[in-house]
């Protein structure tokens, strides 16, 4: 019984360890998806082009991202986790170095493209490697912590990307993110096991891309779809690309400050999914509580727009722009509320069985970026004709419809 004992300790070590190489390799993928917010400005400078435009520019990263999710879910239930995600990094260190080496909006665009496809699986191989290896319940859980991890990406392209930016350039945020993806290419090599052939899926890979839309589309899913659509688009649309120059432009901040307040925002949204994840694990009411806090981010993000300039609750108060003090509680509330995301990865495990786990957390995750570069895209338009206070207001009734709509196929 101890020599029994004893292995399940070991192979449940193994495990984690896997799942943190893993899902460092996520964060990986958040550090180069958030770098324009912190180095937009730069980076259009340098290419002589309009930030809009640039920022218009960059959804192309989501576009692939979303639409490599179908192939990469596939993939994964196929021929198991290690040989996708080593294939993977050595993308992403590539698409690092294009970006990197971008002299204008086109290869910039190409750059940006290699790392939407490179970096599509880096969230879904600890998924899809704990949700084989674990129980629904402890799956829950683990989700919170991988999102956590990966989420620390954020945190590097703060603060510590301004000061790179501002003594090194923008493309050093690239090179410096290549040799980080060398690193944790090395560790997945040495720490994810081999999936047993018994283990994979060896269907045609037509008929497992087809799986993903079809588990994606299907009755039980289609709530989750829709919220999914809005809830990663409105982190990763701010921290992402809009923060910095809402604090830098319509707040006046520099870009240091800029980048501390966007690290309480990404500090929020490292300890909340694990935070969620505990209170799911004790509570339950995963369909509540994901409409109410979605709900809650939309009211905070309304409320931070109107305290722009010659917006009314600045007129109210009888300032110029409502304090930036002010803007980063704003922004740390938004980044626990949104942070309930783990549990549509939760709800979708309940719904299907381990051998369909990867294609189903894909179909999820296509969401997700869709959805992010959809709203993206259209934050640029919205931008340009209105003004940046209209982008946090229309990021604010996307995440109302995304919750209605939930809350009505759920």
């Amino acid at each position: 019984m101890d020599g029994k004992a004893d292995d399940a300790d070991i192979n449940l070590r193994a495990l984690i360890f896997a799942l943190l190489a893993l899902a460092c390799g996520h964060m990986l993928s958040t550090l180069l998806r958030t770098i324009p917010a912190i180095s937009l400005d730069v980076m259009a400078a340098d290419f002589h082009t309009p930030p809009q435009t640039l920022a218009s520019l960059t959804s192309i990263y989501h576009f692939a991202f979303a639409a490599s999710q179908i192939p990469v879910g596939a993939a994964m239930d196929r021929f198991g986790v290690r040989p996708v995600s080593l294939s993977l990094l050595c993308g992403t260190i590539i698409g690092a170095l294009a970006s990197g080496l971008a002299t204008g909006p086109e290869s910039f665009l190409f750059g940006q493209f290699l790392l939407g496809v490179a970096t599509s699986g880096m969230l879904m191989c600890p998924m899809t490697l704990a949700a084989k290896q674990m129980s629904a319940a402890r799956f829950g859980l683990w989700s919170g912590i991988i999102l956590s991890i990966g989420n620390v990406g954020m945190l590097l392209s703060a603060s510590p990307l301004a000061f790179v930016v501002e003594f090194w350039g923008w493309r050093a945020g690239f090179w410096i993110s290549a040799g980080f993806g060398a690193v944790v290419a090395v560790a997945v090599f040495l720490l994810v096991p081999k999936q047993s052939t018994a283990q994979a899926d060896l269907s045609s890979p037509l008929t497992q891309m087809a799986e993903v839309l079809r588990i994606g589309l299907s009755r039980p899913l289609r709530g989750l779809i829709a919220l999914a659509l809005v809830s990663l688009a409105a982190s990763l649309v701010l921290r992402g690309l809009w923060g910095g120059p809402w604090l830098m432009e319509i707040k006046g901040l520099n870009r240091i400050e800029a980048g501390n307040v966007l690290g309480l925002f990404t500090l929020a949204l490292i300890a909340g999914p694990a935070l969620m994840g505990l209170l799911d694990r004790r509570f339950g009411h995963r369909r509540e509580m994901l409409a109410a806090t979605h709900g809650f981010a939309a009211v905070v993000l309304a409320v931070m727009a109107a305290g722009a300039p010659h917006y009314p609750l600045a007129e109210l108060l009888g300032v110029t722009f409502v304090p930036s003090q002010v803007d980063a509680a704003l922004f740390v509330l938004t980044g626990v509320a949104v942070s309930t995301q783990p549990l549509l990865y939760g709800m979708t495990r309940q719904l299907v069985d381990a051998q369909n786990a990867g294609k189903a957390l894909s179909a999820i995750n296509l969401a997700f970026f869709l959805g992010t570069a959809l709203i993206q895209s259209a934050t640029g338009v919205v931008a340009t004709i209105f003004g940046l206070p209209a982008v946090l207001l229309f990021v604010a009734a996307s995440l109302i419809i995304g919750a209605i709509v939930f809350l009505m196929c759920t």
